[in-house]
């Protein structure tokens, strides 16, 4: 349809901005501690003795009569005082047995007789006893020494490596902004 008079046309066309992105990446890498570990072991110095085993085998070579001279004549000197006491009740035995000769038989002759067997002597041997031979074990205790050992960690911590690549941005114009005036046709012919 024809307007009845002439109009102007004004075409218009907005500007677009074109955006295109695209994101940034980031690596993060860290390699492990490097570590150096230095260890001393602990150590032990025992020390032992043996132990001692001590025999007296004194009191069976005593009573064999078979000691040492210095205790035979210990033993001789101790039973001495015993023995001339006896002597000495023998003899007032046999004098009072002499005395009383008016009442029975001959005493000089059996005096003589008992006389003439009898042992007279000291005993040399030392009586047997249990336990004859005494033993005693003596034991040392061992020496124990301790010396530490230790441990030294040093650790060196190696930095992360960090890469990051950027992103995009690409801001274009994807079309521009135009005003179109379109006159009217006008008819010179009428």
């Amino acid at each position: 349809m024809m307007l009845p008079f002439p109009s102007i046309e004004i075409r218009q066309q907005f500007a677009k901005i074109g955006i295109e992105t695209s994101q940034g990446s980031m690596s993060i890498r860290q390699h492990r501690a490097d570590m150096e570990i230095e260890t001393t072991p602990a150590k032990w110095e025992i020390e032992t003795r043996q132990g001692e085993l001590f025999i007296d085998q004194s009191g069976v070579w005593a009573s064999m009569g078979l000691d040492s001279t210095l205790e035979l004549n210990q033993r001789i000197y101790s039973q001495s005082k015993e023995i001339a006491l006896q002597g000495l009740a023998r003899i007032v035995e046999d004098g009072n047995r002499m005395a009383a000769i008016h009442l029975e038989g001959n005493a000089f002759a059996e005096i003589a007789q008992e006389r003439m067997f009898q042992e007279v002597g000291v005993e040399v041997r030392a009586p047997a006893s249990y336990p004859m031979v005494k033993m005693e074990y003596k034991v040392h205790k061992p020496d124990i020494q301790v010396k530490e050992g230790f441990l030294n960690i040093q650790a060196r911590v190696n930095p992360p490596e960090i890469e990051y690549t950027r992103g995009k941005l690409d801001i274009y114009m994807r079309q521009y902004a135009s005003v179109d005036i379109i006159p009217p046709q006008i008819d010179l012919t009428k």
